[in-house]
């Protein structure tokens, strides 16, 4: 089981990759999951909206779509992330563009062991969770 990363409509390169597959494992497994297989597919403006309007009868663009394949405890999933969209997001909330994919990443992740925001209550969960998450990382990162 492991973690994959590719491009489909887009030239980008995560760097680092061994750090973010330690990073995500850990945090799938600190809240008693198992990981799967995860793909996590950085792509264009264009193919996030034709995802988004095939798949989720939705018209407009957005950071991240996760299609969640888990079964029972052992986390898998396909989770496309729109890098043009993280890159606006990121000025919009005057964060860093490698702060801004970070958080859409693990966000994506956290979906999947439970996490919702789908309204206010759920919303201030997940970004106490993503906000714990990114300190793991950030440990991480000093420990190299």
């Amino acid at each position: 089981m492991a973690i994959f990363f590719f491009n489909d409509d887009i030239n980008f390169t995560l760097k680092d990759k061994r750090l973010f597959k330690g990073w995500i494992k850990k945090i799938i497994e600190v809240n008693n999951f198992k990981l799967g297989d995860i793909n996590f597919i950085f792509t264009s403006e264009s193919k996030i909206l034709d995802i988004n309007t095939t798949y989720l009868n939705h018209t407009y663009l957005t950071d991240i779509i996760t299609f969640p394949y888990t079964t029972d405890k052992i986390i898998s999933s396909d989770i496309y992330i729109c890098i043009p969209v993280v890159r606006s997001n990121a000025q919009k909330y005057n964060q860093s563009f490698s702060d801004e994919l970070n958080r859409i990443m693990i966000h994506g992740v956290l979906h999947l062991i439970g996490y919702n925001d789908s309204n206010e209550e759920e919303t201030i969960e997940m970004r106490k969770a993503e906000d714990k998450c990114l300190l793991v990382l950030k440990e991480m990162e000093n420990a190299k």
